[in-house]
C-alpha cells in the first residue's frame, strides 16, 4: 500500500491534475460504498489482502475473487479498492431514451502507470447485457469489452474504465496462486540458507527439471513445504501460468526466470504444442519420424494408426512422450461441420452405445494389427465387415472411425407423432397452466381437466399414459421449481459438467477449503435427576479435499459466533493452523464482527454460499 510520500511521488510522476487527485484521495479515504451479498447462485465473501492490509469484498468467487488474486500478485498494481463510491453513467436506452444511473464499479485500481475503475463480470453476463443495451456494453475493434458511458466519465479525469470478463482469467494461474497462498503469507524467513543453496544447485544442474523429480531427489534433505516456499519466494522459478503445481509431473522448475526463458526459446519448433488435454480423435502427431492418426483416446490408453499399423500406448507413456517433447502435434485442416457432427453423435450416445462401439473398435483394431478375422462365435464375418465399412466411412467423413461404430437403435421404428397437433398443443398448455403450479395437482386431476378441454373443442383426447409421459419428458427442475419452489428444485437440478478449465471446486490439497455449519442433533439429553436438557447443537468443520472432520463443538446454546470460534480453536489445537478458505452459509453468526475479525486476523478467506445450495 502506498505511503503519503509514495502517493505524492506517483501523482507527480504521472502529472495527475488536481481534480483527479481529489477524486483519488476521496476513493482512498472512503470505506466500501456497499456491503456485497451474493445472488441466488453467486458465492460472495471477503479476502484478507496482504497488499492492502484490509479485507477485500467480492461478489463472485469465480470472477471478482479471481480478479483480486490477479491484482494481489501483480507487481504493477500498487493499490486496489473494492466497491468505490458510485459514479454517474449517462447513455441512451435501445429505444433512444436518455438514461442516467448511479453505478458502483467493482474496483478502483492504482497501477504503476495508470489508474481507473474496473468492472468484472462473467463472459455470459456481459454478452446478455450487451444484447439488452448495446449502448452500455459493446466490443471494441480488438474484440475486448468496453463500457462507453464509463469511459466517457473516466477519460476527462485522465483515468480509465475497463470491463474485465471471465475470458480474461487464466485458470492455471489462479489454481497455482491458491495452491501457494499459504506459502506466500509464510514468507521465506524460516528457510535455512543451506537448504536454499542445495535446492538451487540441484535445479541448476538440471534446468527445467520436473517438479515430480525434484521432490523425489530431494526427499530426506528438503521437504516439499521448503520447495513450495522457495517457489513462492522466487528463489526457484516456475511459470505459474504453464502448468498446475498439483500435477508435478507437468511442472518444470528453473533456477531463474532468465534460464526458463532461454530454455523455452530453444525448445520452440515448427511443430504445434501437444498436450494430453488437446488430444482428440482425428488429431495427427509426429512421433519417431512417422506421422500417426489418433483413432481413439480412452481412459487408460491412446490408439495411434500409421500405414494401417495400430499401436496402443498407455496414457502414462504417452504423457512421457509429451513431456520429453518426443511427440509433436501436426496441423490438421479441421472441418467445423465434421467436428459438430462428431460432438452431436457422441452426445446422443448412451453409456451402452459407447461400450458397444468400444467393443467393436477393439475387434477392428485387432484385425488391422494382425490381419486375422475374429472367431465366428464372437461375431459373424458378414457383420464384422459391415462394421469395418462403417468404420472406414466415418474415418473418411469425420477422421474418426469410432463414431461410425455407434449403434443407431434410437433411429429405428416410426417416430412420427400419432396425436394431431391440436391435441398435443392443448396437452402442453394444460401441463404448463394446470399441473406445473403451486397447487401441486396430481397428474390424474390435470388429465381430467385436459379431457374436458379436448372434448369441448372436439379434439382427440390423449390417453392418461400419454399425458404422464409428456409430463415426465419436461424438465424436472422447472417442474419442481414451479410446484414446490427453489429450495426443493435444487435437489433435482441437473448436474452439468464444467468443460471450461477452472480451479477444482474442492481445492488441490487439505486445508485449502473447509466448510463449517451447525445442525441440531436428533437426540434428547436427560440429566441424572430426570431433568430434560434438550437437544444439543453440533458445529462441524470439514475439509473439502479430504472429507475429513477437522473439528467439532457440542453445546446446548443456539448457534452463535461463540460456536464458530470454539470450533476453529479446536482446529488450531489439533493441527496448529487455520483453513485457507472457509465456506459458510448466510447465518447471522457467520456475519458477526467478531467472527470476521478472527478470520481477517489469521488471513482466512471467507466465502458465503448461496441459500439452499451446499
Amino acid at each position: 500500500m502506498l505511503t503519503p510520500d509514495g502517493l505524492s511521488s506517483w501523482f507527480q510522476r504521472l502529472h495527475i491534475p488536481e481534480e483527479t487527485r481529489i477524486t483519488i484521495d476521496r476513493i482512498r479515504s472512503s470505506p466500501p460504498s456497499r456491503r456485497v451479498g451474493g445472488g441466488r447462485s453467486n458465492v460472495s465473501g471477503r479476502y484478507p489482502s496482504q497488499k492492502m492490509g484490509v479485507t477485500i469484498q467480492f461478489e463472485s468467487h469465480r470472477v471478482e475473487l479471481a480478479g483480486i488474486y490477479e491484482m494481489e500478485h501483480d507487481a504493477e498494481v500498487l493499490e486496489y479498492f473494492d466497491q468505490p463510491p458510485a459514479i454517474p453513467l449517462a447513455y441512451e436506452s435501445p429505444n433512444g431514451r436518455p438514461m442516467s444511473v448511479r453505478h458502483t464499479p467493482d474496483f478502483f485500481v492504482i497501477r504503476e502507470t495508470e489508474a481507473g475503475w474496473e468492472e468484472w463480470k462473467t463472459e455470459e453476463d456481459v454478452e446478455r447485457l450487451s444484447e439488452r443495451n448495446p449502448n452500455r456494453y459493446c466490443r471494441n475493434d480488438a474484440g475486448r469489452w468496453r463500457c462507453p458511458p464509463g469511459i466517457a466519465y473516466a477519460e476527462p479525469l485522465g483515468l480509465y474504465y475497463r470491463v474485465r470478463s471471465s475470458a480474461d482469467i487464466d485458470a492455471t494461474f489462479q489454481r497455482n496462486i491458491q495452491f501457494l497462498e499459504d506459502y506466500f503469507r509464510a514468507g521465506s524467513k524460516k528457510l535455512l540458507p543451506a537448504i536454499c543453496e542445495n535446492a538451487v544447485a540441484l535445479v541448476s544442474a538440471t534446468p527445467g527439471i520436473p517438479l515430480e523429480d525434484l521432490l523425489r531427489l530431494s526427499e530426506g534433505t528438503i521437504t516439499p513445504d521448503d520447495i513450495f516456499t522457495m517457489i513462492a519466494a522466487g528463489i526457484l522459478y516456475v511459470d505459474l501460468r504453464a502448468a498446475a503445481l498439483a500435477e508435478p509431473s507437468k511442472v518444470n522448475v528453473f533456477a531463474t526466470r532468465e534460464t526458463a526463458l532461454r530454455s523455452t526459446s530453444n525448445a520452440i519448433s515448427h511443430a504445434m504444442p501437444l498436450s494430453a488435454e488437446s488430444l482428440r480423435c482425428g488429431s495427427r502427431i509426429s512421433w519417431d519420424g512417422r506421422n500417426w492418426d489418433v483413432v481413439n483416446v480412452g481412459e487408460t490408453a491412446v490408439a495411434l494408426l500409421s500405414d494401417r499399423n495400430l499401436t496402443e500406448l498407455p496414457i502414462t507413456a504417452f504423457e512421457t512422450l509429451i513431456r520429453e517433447n518426443r511427440a509433436q502435434m501436426l496441423p490438421v485442416n479441421r472441418d467445423p461441420d465434421a467436428d459438430r457432427a462428431i460432438r452431436e453423435r457422441l452426445s446422443r450416445a448412451s453409456e451402452d452405445d459407447l461400450q458397444t462401439a468400444t467393443h467393436r473398435s477393439g475387434l477392428i483394431s485387432q484385425y488391422v494389427e494382425t490381419g486375422v478375422l475374429p472367431a465366428s462365435g464372437v461375431v459373424p464375418a458378414r457383420t464384422f465387415f459391415r462394421w469395418l465399412a462403417l468404420y472406414r466411412k466415418a474415418e473418411a467423413a469425420y477422421r474418426s472411425g469410432f463414431v461410425g461404430l455407434l449403434p443407431q437403435l434410437s433411429d429405428r421404428g416410426n417416430r412420427t407423432a400419432k396425436l394431431p397437433e391440436t391435441s398435443r398443443r392443448l396437452m402442453q398448455e394444460s401441463i404448463k397452466a394446470d399441473y406445473e403450479t403451486l397447487k401441486q395437482k396430481t397428474k390424474y386431476a390435470s388429465w381430467v381437466r385436459l379431457k374436458r378441454i379436448c372434448e369441448a373443442q372436439a379434439a382427440p383426447v390423449p390417453s392418461y399414459k400419454t399425458f404422464c409421459l409428456a409430463v415426465e419428458k419436461r424438465s424436472a427442475f422447472d417442474q419442481t421449481l414451479k410446484r414446490k419452489g427453489r429450495r426443493a428444485s435444487y435437489q433435482v437440478a441437473t448436474f452439468y459438467w464444467d468443460l471450461n478449465l477452472r480451479t477444482p471446486r474442492h481445492g488441490d490439497r487439505p486445508f485449502e477449503i473447509a466448510h463449517i455449519d451447525h445442525t441440531e442433533l436428533d437426540v434428547e439429553c436427560v440429566a441424572g435427576a430426570g431433568h430434560r436438557l434438550g437437544r444439543p447443537w453440533l458445529t462441524l468443520l470439514t475439509d473439502a479435499f479430504s472429507r475429513r472432520t477437522l473439528a467439532f463443538y457440542l453445546t446446548f446454546d443456539a448457534p452463535s459466533y461463540r460456536s464458530c470460534m470454539m470450533t476453529l480453536r479446536e482446529c488450531v489445537r489439533r493441527f496448529s493452523r487455520f483453513p485457507q478458505i472457509l465456506v459458510v452459509d448466510g447465518g447471522r453468526e457467520f456475519a458477526s464482527t467478531y467472527f470476521e475479525t478472527l478470520l481477517a486476523r489469521y488471513q482466512c478467506t471467507k466465502k458465503t454460499r448461496p441459500p439452499a445450495q451446499p
